[in-house]
């Protein structure tokens, strides 16, 4: 049997991120942002759960921190997935019947 997580319990990379890297690093967010070269304005945003995570930008952790880029984009789909089911908005988009 699967689990089935709610969509309300899952997490933006950005702000776990800053838990899990950041923090314990003791670096600031103009720290991180100078090491990364990306802006700070950006870096906040995306630590904050304001904005999404890039492929660019989970290489750029990836290369500085060790964590797998493919992880945290697995993170930031599943995060995006979540926000849109509660959402509750329908796609309108109708099932294709199965071919005969």
């Amino acid at each position: 049997m699967a689990v089935t997580i709610h969509p309300s319990i899952r997490v933006h990379p950005g702000p776990w991120l800053k838990r899990t890297y950041v923090e314990p690093y003791k670096m600031t967010i103009a720290d991180v942002a100078k090491h990364l070269d990306v802006t700070r304005a950006n870096m906040s945003r995306l630590l904050n759960g304001k904005a999404s995570l890039t492929p660019e930008m989970a290489r750029r952790f990836e290369d500085a921190f060790g964590v797998k880029a493919a992880t945290l984009l697995r993170i930031q789909a599943d995060y995006d997935l979540g926000q849109l089911e509660l959402s509750g908005k329908p796609t309108g988009v109708a099932r294709i019947p199965e071919p005969v």
